[in-house]
């Protein structure tokens, strides 16, 4: 092992790995609380984080296998969340699909209704 590293890219190597592991932790949590298998969004960024910062750590250290480790990791984390921004729009648009008010009915729904009017008198039976 090479500790003659400058302080300043241990620090960074050492930063990388312990974002890149809090993301593990940051997922076992989260499974714990939903009582499931759960990924939540934080795992994917700090993912992100993690890897940059390892990669940058690598390239520094001009090391080809830890390099190419963590060089395409990026792109499956950032797909991961354009995923999941993906599923919650459809559902945000399905839901407000859902609770939106039919088009010929929107103004009857928002005119006030008049005394004496049918719609303001009981249904008979």
């Amino acid at each position: 092992m090479d500790w003659h590293v400058p302080s300043f890219w241990l620090a960074i190597g050492f930063a990388g790995n312990a974002i890149f592991f809090a993301r593990f932790l940051v997922q076992w949590i989260a499974s714990e609380r939903a009582r499931r298998s759960y990924v939540p969004v934080a795992f994917w960024w700090l993912s992100i984080a993690g890897s940059l910062i390892l990669l940058v750590y690598a390239i520094h250290r001009r090391d080809p296998v830890f390099t190419l480790a963590f060089l395409p990791n990026c792109v499956v984390y950032v797909r991961n969340l354009v995923l999941i921004r993906r599923e919650r729009r459809e559902r945000a648009e399905r839901a407000a699909e859902r609770d939106a008010v039919p088009d010929g009915q929107a103004a009857a729904w928002s005119r006030p209704v008049e005394r004496g009017s049918a719609a303001a008198r009981p249904l008979e039976r």
